[in-house]
């Protein structure tokens, strides 16, 4: 399985940032006097941007568009304020980078987060220069699963779809690499099940980073 690039997901994938997802939207909820959700629950929320978690983190009965709306603004205020706050990238990823850089990997970051807040996230975990391109949610292209955007970043990294290696932790993440005609990875620690992962169309799916490395150095049979 041999690959000249590599895209990864952010949350779930790369960064552990659930806690402060979580503490972000549990703050606007009480607020408003709604019920907080655990972060268990929030796994389940995360990955089709935030306006999708918001969504589906009020009341059924409180899901209009005005409330829905004032309540992504309210969380992504917060949230600016607080995403560092317990983030941290997962064990075995910092090495990984370092090692797929020092083989000549193209490395990108593709996520439905705030394209600004997910800059910021990955400007402050990782080293300068490590990622050649770091995409998040943008005006005027749809968000994941459509492989748009995954195939905006394949342009920026000059690399050929066959030969990118996209690396997730849900199945929204599984169909982007499979729509953008990608190496679909899954990766177990993140916030969906190894079944969602095989389901959605994994191929492999990774219970280490280091295994990545190991995916690439095997010899495929021809």
């Amino acid at each position: 399985m041999d690959f000249d690039a590599v895209i990864f997901d952010l949350d779930g994938t790369l960064a552990d940032t659930l806690d402060d997802i979580a503490d972000a939207m549990n703050r606007v909820l009480a607020a408003r006097g709604f019920s907080p959700h655990s972060p268990a629950a929030y796994k389940l929320m995360i990955g089709g941007g935030l306006r999708n978690l918001v969504g589906e983190s009020l009341p059924p009965e409180r899901r209009s568009a005005e409330t829905i709306a004032a309540c992504l603004d309210e969380m992504i205020a917060g949230y600016r304020e607080h995403c560092l706050d317990k983030t941290r990238l997962y064990e075995g990823v910092p090495e990984l980078l370092d090692e797929l850089r020092g083989r000549g990997v193209a490395l990108a970051v593709l996520s439905n987060k705030a394209d600004e807040l997910t800059r910021r996230i990955v400007a402050a975990l990782c080293a300068p220069d490590t990622f050649a391109v770091v995409v998040g949610a943008r005006p005027g292209v749809p968000l994941k699963p459509d492989p748009a955007a995954a195939l905006l970043v394949a342009d920026g990294l000059g690399a050929a779809t066959a030969r990118i290696a996209y690396v997730g932790d849900s199945g929204v993440d599984m169909r982007t690499a499979r729509g953008a005609a990608m190496i679909a990875l899954g990766v177990s620690w993140g916030f969906r099940t190894r079944d969602e992962l095989l389901d959605c169309g994994a191929v492999a799916v990774l219970d280490h980073p280091r295994e990545l490395l190991a995916l690439r150095d095997e010899v495929t049979p021809a």
